[in-house]
């Protein structure tokens, strides 16, 4: 029996006019090191170049540009709770955060959190997806002469039908070779991995899925199985139950559900209550598993790069895990606590200074000073953007000091209809320099209590009760764990500085 079937592989060879080009063999081949560091046993974190090295915890380094577009992403505020009296950040206790962080990895990974099936899996999923790309990304690089569309090929379709686009023929020519050559890969590594479907499991798999559909042990609304019936409701024997085996490996009714979980519940297969409906669903399983293998036999797996990826997002989902066990038990304050909150901090709920304003941004002070010369010899402002400006379709907006942050008291000195600058802002993840308009100009006010701020009012005290908590906990991870700082190599970082 023909083993593949390719309606289940399109939506992924859509991709292959990308991985022909060879971008995921290249993406990790050619992607320069940006200092991240890795294990020890790595070669690449031996490699690293010292001088670009801030500071080191356990098997981790922090390089300067890393500090650097951290603290400028710290000087921009983040939230509605920015206060004009706030001091910016400074590179050292950004780069302390920064350590505590890694810190808080560490300790994770200790802990044994790489082990939660709410890591695990989305980490399996992450390194699956990466070793298909760069398998087939290896596999189409040499297939590129067969992949070729001539223009008599395309002239014989077009006999056809001459209402049909030439480009459109061309890709849907490529598109065609390309399954077939997909279809003719894949049919020869399930004979080199001994591909072998378990169909005696498919009625009983067939039964545990309506089983979960309609019979849920908890009271569901939703009409499809949910995340948790497959962690909760599948003994483990049922878990473990075989659908299909390979050389060294095999699927399991577990791995069947978890593909099924992804997909969006309008999409799922509507024929799952039938051994064929299983067998389809199945399908796409396995490309994936023996596509996987092959890049495994290739040695893909030990790319230097590839394990770099792995385990920057395995720090990001640690980091975020140990983030939330050490906030999860933050309770909601009661009635009394909130007024009693806003009476504190009243004026945290009242609306901010407020301007409108419009603005030129410069590439350089230079530019700035020119058309600021400009604009007081008379010129119009609007076609003065239109010359120089970085951006020449935004139109005139509000802000306040919660999008401003440190640069809106240099705003806020102008009047209606006055112009500030060359002033610096915040541009994309940059800093730059601009000539702002003042249009209008409105002073904070305070509000009084209301039943409908209790959400907002909860959400600051959430947010003193988040903060404060990880402090203590990066403090005491410090105090647990050695590290470096080279003060040296940070005591001229100032995203500020700018020509």
């Amino acid at each position: 029996m023909r083993l593949f079937s390719g309606r289940f592989a399109l939506s992924f060879l859509g991709l292959l006019a990308v991985l022909c080009s060879c971008w995921a063999a290249e993406q990790l081949a050619e992607k320069p090191d940006d200092g991240q560091q890795k294990p020890k046993q790595y070669p690449a974190a031996q490699a690293a170049e010292p001088a670009n090295i801030v500071a080191k915890i356990g098997d981790y380094v922090i390089t300067r540009q890393e500090l650097e577009q951290r603290l400028t992403r710290e000087l921009r505020p983040d939230d509605e709770w920015y206060s004009e009296k706030d001091q910016p950040a400074d590179a050292r206790t950004v780069l302390m955060k920064m350590i505590a962080e890694k810190a808080m990895v560490i300790e994770a990974r200790k802990q044994g959190y790489l082990q939660d099936e709410q890591i695990n899996m989305p980490i399996k999923q992450f390194k699956e997806r990466m070793l298909v790309n760069l398998c087939l990304g290896m596999y189409f690089k040499g297939k590129q002469k067969e992949m070729e569309v001539t223009d008599a090929e395309i002239d014989q379709e077009l006999k056809t039908d001459p209402k049909l686009d030439r480009a459109r023929v061309k890709a849907l020519l490529q598109r065609a070779k390309s399954e077939r050559l997909f279809d003719q890969y894949y049919n020869q590594l399930c004979k080199k991995f001994h591909v072998q479907k378990e169909s005696a499991n498919f009625p009983k798999a067939v039964q545990i899925h309506q089983r979960l559909l309609n019979h849920p042990k908890e009271p569901r609304k939703q009409w499809w199985i949910l995340g948790n019936q497959i962690k909760d409701e599948l003994t483990p024997e049922e878990k473990d139950l075989v659908l299909a085996t390979y050389d060294n490996g095999k699927v399991t009714l577990k791995d069947w559900f978890n593909l099924l979980n992804e997909i969006a519940p309008p999409s799922r297969p509507k024929d799952l209550d039938t051994p064929q409906g299983v067998e389809r669903l199945l399908d796409r399983l396995l490309w994936t598993a023996v596509l996987v293998a092959q890049a495994e036999s290739l040695g893909l797996d030990k790319d230097e790069n590839f394990i770099k990826q792995v385990r920057q997002r395995e720090d990001r989902m640690l980091l975020d895990k140990a983030i939330g066990e050490k906030v999860k038990d933050i309770k909601d304050p009661n009635d009394q606590q909130i007024a009693a909150y806003f009476e504190k901090k009243r004026a945290a709920f009242g609306t901010p200074n407020m301007l409108k304003i419009d603005q030129i941004w410069c590439p350089d002070k230079k530019t700035g000073e020119k058309v600021k010369a400009e604009l007081e010899s008379g010129k119009d402002f609007k076609a003065l953007k239109q010359e120089y400006s970085l951006q020449k379709e935004t139109e005139p907006f509000n802000t306040d000091p919660g999008s401003e942050g440190m640069f809106f008291e240099d705003l806020w000195k102008g009047d209606p209809n006055e112009i500030v600058g060359p002033v610096k802002g915040f541009f994309s993840d940059a800093v730059k320099w601009r000539i702002v308009k003042i249009l209008e100009k409105k002073p904070a006010q305070s509000r009084g209590y209301s039943d409908d701020m209790k959400g907002r009012i909860k959400s600051r005290m959430w947010d003193e009760q988040h903060n404060a908590i990880l402090a203590k906990y990066r403090k005491e991870l410090l105090e647990k764990y050695s590290y470096e700082i080279y003060a040296e190599k940070i005591k001229d970082i100032d995203p500020l500085d700018i020509p």
